[in-house]
């Protein structure tokens, strides 16, 4: 009679226990703490978004917008009219255009004292402003900026910062409000502000909404500066 064979086992892989289950149920995942996938997100700061009252379909605003916007229209596209307004929007950048008249009006001075007054006085209130435009205003705003629907025939440097209020019109009326103090020809300042101010739109980086807000808030600085900040004549 044959021996009897004992049966072979083998190993048996056998399942992990599940993970313990938490109050509310729900069994977690054991291998999701060993697992960190970093999703970068963008700050606040960062990101333009359609403001309220700004850019609210219908609103008086987008309809004041639109209808300023459609007069320019007229105007695009021309040659001596493009080269125009592109150069005088590039220029007055940082505000490079108005500290360039404040030193050639200081240097002509026939007061050499005064005229080294009036363009330290230009150069520290705008640089007051331009903190407050670009570093506050904007940054509470975050408005989008208009995106053109043509194709620029020149070079232009495109901000990303927020488009409201516009950053050049308040430095150009703030200039304004304070070269037309000390000078004869102030209606002069205040048609360059205009122009440069009108750039804007006419290149379509700014909003007209943009440009008028800017205006206000440049020349409101200026006449403060004025009578805060007086130099004797």
């Amino acid at each position: 009679m044959p021996e009897p064979v004992e049966p072979v086992t083998e190993p048996v892989a056998t399942l992990a226990e599940p993970a313990p289950t938490v109050d509310d149920g729900t069994t977690p995942d054991p291998v999701a703490p060993l697992i960190e996938v970093a999703v970068p997100t963008p700050s606040s700061a960062e990101v333009a978004h359609p403001v309220p009252l700004l850019d609210e379909p219908g609103t008086f605003v987008d309809r004041l917008d639109d209808r300023v916007d459609a007069l320019f229209d007229g105007l695009r596209g021309q040659p001596a009219v493009d080269r125009l307004m592109y150069t005088v929007t590039e220029l007055a950048d940082f505000s490079l255009l108005w500290h360039l008249i404040g030193a050639a009006r200081g240097a002509t001075a026939s007061d050499t004292d005064r005229g080294f007054a009036e363009t330290a006085r230009l150069a520290v209130v705008l640089g007051g402003e331009s903190m407050l435009v670009n570093g506050v205003l904007k940054g509470m705003f975050k408005r989008q900026r208009p995106v053109p629907d043509f194709e620029r025939p020149l070079h232009l440097r495109v901000p990303l910062t927020s488009s409201f209020p516009s950053g050049h019109a308040s430095a150009a009326f703030c200039s304004a409000a304070i070269l037309s103090q000390t000078s004869r020809g102030g209606r002069l300042w205040y048609g360059v502000a205009a122009l440069v101010a009108s750039s804007r739109v006419y290149v379509k980086i700014h909003h007209p909404s943009d440009v008028l807000a800017g205006a206000g808030v440049g020349l409101t600085i200026g006449l403060i500066a004025r009578r805060v900040w007086r130099i004797r004549r």
